[in-house]
């Protein structure tokens, strides 16, 4: 089996889901379809992404395939019209967007196409302000803090770790991700700083 026909059978559907690679990718060669592959197999390590970036980046060459786009023919304008005609939801379509920019710039680097169209086009802003995540009641809290071991180290670790994040609301990523001068008090109240996705900061 040669290495192509490896990677194409064997990694492709494996890695994203894919049963192929889309026509206006292959169309250009060996040295593109190594390299769109690569871009799932090499570049991506979490699997849920792998997959929804795979979805994402066929839905986009589908649209320009019916359109008789190729690939060196792909402009800012016509990615931004992709977006801008897109049914999905905006968490969707920033999704759908940062996996046509990250494969661009991964074809860049390997010198299949010259420049990123997806570069200058922007998506659609969607910030969460409040979340829909289902509260503990205060008792729950109570009887789920009071659960825990706390006769080892690890018990008193993940009281901390669920306590801060009931009284913060805070996720679990900003949470293990906090240092000891993150706590601090000013006055009689206390207060945390917490590194939340995207590099924002919230103090609570």
């Amino acid at each position: 089996m040669s290495t192509a026909t490896f990677i194409t059978s064997r990694c492709l559907p494996a890695r994203t889901g894919l049963s192929a690679i889309p026509t206006i990718i292959s169309s250009e060669g060996n040295h593109a379809s190594r390299r769109f592959v690569e871009f799932f197999t090499a570049n991506i390590r979490n699997r849920n992404t792998r997959k929804a970036y795979a979805r994402a980046l066929a839905d986009f060459f589908a649209w320009c395939d019916e359109r008789g786009i190729g690939l060196h023919d792909i402009q800012p304008v016509m990615v931004a019209a992709y977006i801008e005609q897109h049914k999905g939801a905006k968490p969707t379509v920033k999704q759908h967007l940062a996996a046509i920019k990250m494969l661009f710039d991964y074809l860049v680097i390997g010198h299949v196409v010259a420049v990123n169209p997806a570069s200058p086009v922007r998506a659609p802003k969607y910030v969460v302000k409040r979340g829909k995540t289902p509260v503990l009641k205060p008792e729950q809290a109570r009887e789920l803090l009071d659960s825990i071991d706390t006769r080892t180290i690890i018990g008193l670790r993940d009281r901390a770790i669920i306590g801060v994040m009931v009284y913060t609301f805070a996720r679990v990523g900003a949470v293990v991700r906090m240092h000891i001068e993150d706590y601090y008090e000013n006055g009689r109240r206390s207060w945390f700083r917490l590194h939340e996705k995207g590099g924002k900061r919230h103090v609570r």
